[in-house]
């Protein structure tokens, strides 16, 4: 072989040489080349999960890399789905609340206390057949008389307002001196009395039309139907057209003061 052609042979040797070092180079500075497997592990970061957590997953992607075949495959499952996480409010059945207590329907069986009558219920009206009614003409005030109702039943009853008296023939009942209206009904007890005064007449001989009655109808209050009929004496009483009667009182000296 010529000294020529082996030069020759040597110049392309030394060409293809230069030519691959310079392609390796190339290669390693990594500038022409991009690392699909990063781009794609890249890609699945802070995708959100359906429950709302994202799986940062680039760690995971590139665990499952590292590991062998069955691992990395496992990895990137896992992390491309992310931890499914708690099933939201749809997931665990949420405590149904205690149904609730049913109520207490009240204490059913305590009835208002409808039995007892209250305090303040008055008595029954005195009535002409459970008491006995006296008339007595009285020394003091003058031409006065004292009416006595006293209870001979077995329950208590009340005396109203003031009594309703016509003698003889008299065809209205006398006025009330309004001031000797007491503070409270008089109630009788089973043997207790209630008492009233009648003015006869003008004391100073003022009257006029003035009568003798020898009879007397006694109404326990204008409301009542029934008269007691106590005796007079047997000369009867001047009456005159002053007659006052009191107010039932529950003591003899308080009708006496009218």
């Amino acid at each position: 072989m010529s000294t020529r052609t082996r030069r020759s042979r040597l110049l392309f040797a030394s060409a293809l040489a230069a030519a691959a070092a310079l392609t390796l180079t190339a290669c390693d500075d990594g500038q022409d080349v991009r690392d699909e497997g990063a781009s794609a592990g890249s890609a699945s970061v802070s995708a959100p999960t359906a429950s709302g957590t994202s799986s940062s997953s680039s760690s995971e992607a590139s665990g499952g890399k590292s590991g062998g075949p069955a691992d990395g495959s496992a990895g990137g499952a896992a992390a491309s789905s992310g931890t499914t996480g708690t099933q939201g409010a749809s997931g665990s059945k949420g405590s149904s609340g205690t149904t609730g207590s049913k109520g207490s329907d009240g204490s059913a069986g305590s009835k208002g206390s409808s039995g007892s009558k209250g305090s303040g219920a008055t008595s029954a009206r005195c009535s002409v057949s459970a008491t006995r009614t006296t008339a007595t003409v009285v020394s003091r005030p003058l031409n006065h008389m004292l009416l006595t109702v006293t209870n001979t039943g077995s329950k208590n009853c009340d005396l109203l307002y003031y009594p309703a008296v016509r003698f003889g023939e008299a065809q209205s009942v006398p006025a009330a001196y309004e001031d000797s209206k007491p503070q409270a009904v008089v109630t009788l007890a089973p043997g207790e009395s209630g008492y009233a005064s009648v003015r006869l007449s003008a004391g100073d001989g003022g009257g006029s039309d003035g009568y003798t009655a020898k009879s007397l109808e006694v109404y326990f209050d204008t409301g009542a139907n029934t008269a007691a009929r106590p005796s007079l004496p047997a000369k009867g009483v001047y009456v005159d057209d002053s007659i006052r009667v009191s107010y039932w009182q529950s003591t003899m000296d308080d009708a006496l003061n009218w």
